[in-house]
C-alpha cells in the first residue's frame, strides 16, 4: 500500500504544514509554494508508481477554482487512489458502487463547500497583496484620517482634535483628562475607552498594523513623532502600575502613597470649614480593616517628608545601580536597522535581474519591513535620558517646590513605585521605593 500526501501554501498569508501534520506513515509528499509545480509532478507520478492513498487538507488546494479542482479530482479517480481530505468530512473515493458512494447531495454539498473556501481563499489573497503593498486594510480610517487611492490621507478638520489630544495626556499623564479636555475644547465627546485605542493605534505614529498585529511603518503622514509615541508608551506602561483613576487624579501623590500597618491604599479626602473659607487635605486608608481604624495624615507633611526624602534618597539609589550601556544597545539596534535597509534597498535590483521574481520580492521587502518597524520600536522604548543626570538634577527641593501639582504628579511617578507609612505610637516615618 503506498500513500502519498500533497499541500499547497500561499506564501502571502499562510506556512507551510511539518510532516507530523498528516499522522500517517507517509512514502511520499509533495508541497507546492505559490505555483502547483509539484502536483503536476504528483499526477506524473502516479501514472508509473500506483498509488492507494492521497492525504491532503482541504480539496480546493487542488486548484484555482472549482473547475481545476473538478478536473484534478477527476485525473485521480481515474488512476483508482482515495482521497483523504483530513479538514473536511467528505472524502472521494475511486469509482465505487458500494453504499460508501457519495450521494448526489453529498457531492452538491462537496462543491458549495469548496466554492465557499475557494472564494475565501480569494478574498485573503486580495487583502494579502494589499499589506505586503502597505495598503490600508479595510473598513473605516480612524478619526484624524481619510482614506486616500492607497494611502491614508489627513482630515485637516479632525487631525488638530486628535494631536490636542495627545499633547494634554503628554503634559498630564492623564487618559481623562485628555477626553475631558478635547469635549470641553473642540465638543468632541468620546468614551475612555475609545481614547485608550487612540493612544494605542499606531497610525497616529504614521505606521499600519495588520490582523495578526504586525506593523509597517511609515506608511503615510503621521500626526504625533516618534519620540512622543515613545513618550506615550512609557506613561501608558506606567500608569498600569497605579489603581482605577488615580492617574488622572489632581493630586500628586495619589495611588502612591500605601499604609504599611493595614496595606490600604490611601486617598486623598478634604475637609472644609463651615463657611468653606478654608480646606485642608488628608490621606486615610482607603479600606482599613483595623479597629479602631488607622488614623488619616496630613497631605502637606507627607508631601514635604516625600520631596525630602527624594532629593536625599535618589542620588545614592541611582548611583548604586548598574546601569547597562545603553549607547551601546542603541547603536546595536541602529547598526541592525542600517543593514535591514541595505538589503531592503538591493530587492528591487534583484526583481530586475530576474534573481527574484515580482511575488517573491514584495513578500521579502514585507517581511524586512516589519522587522525593521519592531527594531525601531525597541530603539524608542529605551530611556532617552542619561538617570544619574536626571537623578542629580532633581535632587534639589526647589526643584519640586517650583512644579504645580499635575507636573509634580507626573515626575513622582517617573522614580516612585511605592510609598509606604511606617506607624508608630505617636508618629509616622516614610519608606520610597524607588521604580528601579
Amino acid at each position: 500500500m503506498r500513500i502519498i500526501a500533497y499541500s499547497y501554501t500561499n506564501p502571502l498569508f499562510e506556512t507551510a504544514p511539518d510532516r507530523t501534520t498528516w499522522g500517517w506513515e507517509i512514502d511520499q509528499i509533495y508541497q507546492d509554494l505559490g505555483d502547483r509545480f509539484q502536483l503536476q509532478q504528483l499526477l506524473q507520478d502516479c501514472q508509473t508508481q500506483p498509488v492507494n492513498y492521497l492525504l491532503i487538507r482541504q480539496l480546493e488546494e487542488l486548484g484555482d477554482s472549482l473547475q481545476e479542482v473538478c478536473d484534478r479530482l477527476t485525473q485521480l479517480e481515474s488512476l483508482n487512489i482515495q482521497i483523504i481530505a483530513l479538514d473536511s468530512e467528505s472524502n472521494i473515493q475511486p469509482n465505487s458502487t458500494t453504499a460508501n458512494t457519495p450521494s448526489k447531495i453529498d457531492l452538491l454539498k462537496l462543491l458549495n463547500q469548496i466554492r465557499q473556501n475557494q472564494h475565501s481563499r480569494k478574498i485573503r489573497q486580495a487583502h494579502a497583496r494589499n499589506r505586503i503593498k502597505a495598503i490600508p486594510p479595510p473598513g473605516k480610517a480612524p478619526y484624524g484620517y481619510r482614506r486616500g487611492k492607497d494611502r491614508y490621507t489627513l482630515d485637516r478638520s479632525a487631525a488638530p482634535v486628535v494631536k490636542e489630544f495627545f499633547e494634554n495626556f503628554l503634559l498630564f499623564a492623564s487618559l481623562r483628562g485628555a477626553v475631558r479636555h478635547i469635549h470641553k475644547k473642540y465638543g468632541k465627546k468620546i468614551s475612555v475607552t475609545t481614547g485608550r485605542r487612540w493612544l494605542t493605534n499606531p497610525v497616529y505614529r504614521g505606521d499600519l498594523q495588520y490582523q495578526k498585529g504586525e506593523i509597517i511603518s511609515n506608511t503615510h503622514l503621521p500626526i504625533i513623532s516618534r519620540e512622543e509615541a515613545a513618550q506615550v508608551e512609557r506613561l501608558l506602561r506606567r500608569n498600569r502600575r497605579m489603581p482605577p483613576r488615580s492617574a488622572s487624579a489632581p493630586h500628586s501623590l495619589a495611588g502612591l502613597v500605601v499604609c504599611q500597618e493595614c496595606q490600604s491604599q490611601m486617598i486623598t479626602a478634604r475637609v472644609t470649614t463651615f463657611r468653606k473659607d478654608k480646606e485642608y487635605l488628608y490621606l486615610r486608608p482607603n479600606s482599613c480593616p483595623r479597629k479602631p481604624k488607622c488614623k488619616a495624615l496630613p497631605y502637606q507633611k507627607i508631601l514635604t517628608e516625600t520631596i525630602d526624602k527624594i532629593c536625599r534618597d535618589l542620588p545614592l539609589a541611582v548611583a548604586a545601580l548598574e546601569m547597562p550601556n545603553m549607547d551601546g544597545m542603541k547603536g546595536k539596534i541602529k547598526q541592525t536597522i542600517s543593514e535591514k535597509q541595505e538589503i531592503l534597498s538591493q530587492i528591487p535590483n534583484l526583481i530586475d535581474n530576474g534573481i527574484l521574481d515580482n511575488e517573491t520580492g514584495e513578500l521579502r521587502a514585507y517581511k524586512l519591513k516589519t522587522e525593521i518597524s519592531q527594531l525601531e520600536s525597541q530603539f524608542n522604548q529605551l530611556p532617552p535620558v542619561n538617570l544619574l543626570e536626571t537623578a542629580k538634577a532633581v535632587s534639589i527641593p526647589q526643584f519640586w517646590w517650583d512644579l504645580s501639582e499635575s507636573e509634580r504628579r507626573f515626575y513622582f511617578r517617573e522614580f516612585i513605585s511605592k510609598i509606604e507609612i511606617l506607624r508608630q505610637d505617636s508618629s509616622w516615618e516614610l519608606e520610597i521605593i524607588f521604580i528601579f
